[in-house]
């Protein structure tokens, strides 16, 4: 009997306690002063995938934007100043592959009521560091953003910085998973509909 094919889209069968424990370790990297890899292009390309993840979001080209992710991926944003433990602590995100498809499709759907109309954003990212790890086809990515939104007559202003881990797959980068600093995370930040 051949065995059934694990679809992340369908099952989080790959979210386990090994994850987590990978996740933590993985970001307390980009929170340290470890020194960053000094290859020039290879941080260009890197600060290229973060800004193309930018560009792809305040355009709202969701699709293209969930191909900049592997099969198996995690979205968190914490809602403690110091990322904590998404096993222990409450998130104001913490999706899965499906989940983050899920959001896709909502969003796609025009019945998506905190975004009727759609927000209309402007991300901006500095301070791009990269780091190695001991899997060479792993890199962390460490970078500030800001993001102004305008929305129903509303503007806000969200910054903070993101961490994102980049995996190689057939030869190609891919966000395996990203982690969101919100600078008021711990704070009323309204309904953060948008995809951060």
């Amino acid at each position: 009997m051949a065995q059934p094919v694990h679809d992340p889209s369908r099952h989080s069968y790959y979210v386990g306690d090994a994850l987590y424990q990978e996740l933590i370790a993985d970001f307390e990297v980009v929170r340290r002063d470890d020194p960053t890899v000094q290859d020039l292009v290879e941080r260009d390309m890197f600060r290229g995938l973060v800004e193309r993840e930018a560009r792809l979001l305040d355009r709202l080209q969701f699709k293209e934007w969930l191909q900049l992710y592997a099969d198996e991926c995690l979205y968190w944003v914490p809602s403690t100043p110091n990322g904590g433990d998404p096993r222990r602590e409450i998130a104001v995100m913490f999706d899965d592959r499906r989940r983050l498809e899920d959001r896709v499709f909502r969003l796609a759907t025009g019945f998506a009521w905190s975004q009727a109309p759609s927000s209309r954003t402007v991300r901006m990212v500095s301070n791009v560091e990269v780091f190695a790890s001991e899997n060479p086809d792993q890199r962390l990515v460490r970078s500030n953003f800001l993001i102004h939104e305008f929305w129903d007559d509303e503007t806000r202003a969200l910054a903070g910085w993101a961490g994102h881990r980049f995996r190689k797959f057939d030869g190609v980068w891919r966000i395996s998973a990203k982690q969101v600093n919100l600078l008021v995370c711990d704070q009323c930040i309204r309904n953060p509909s948008i995809i951060l």
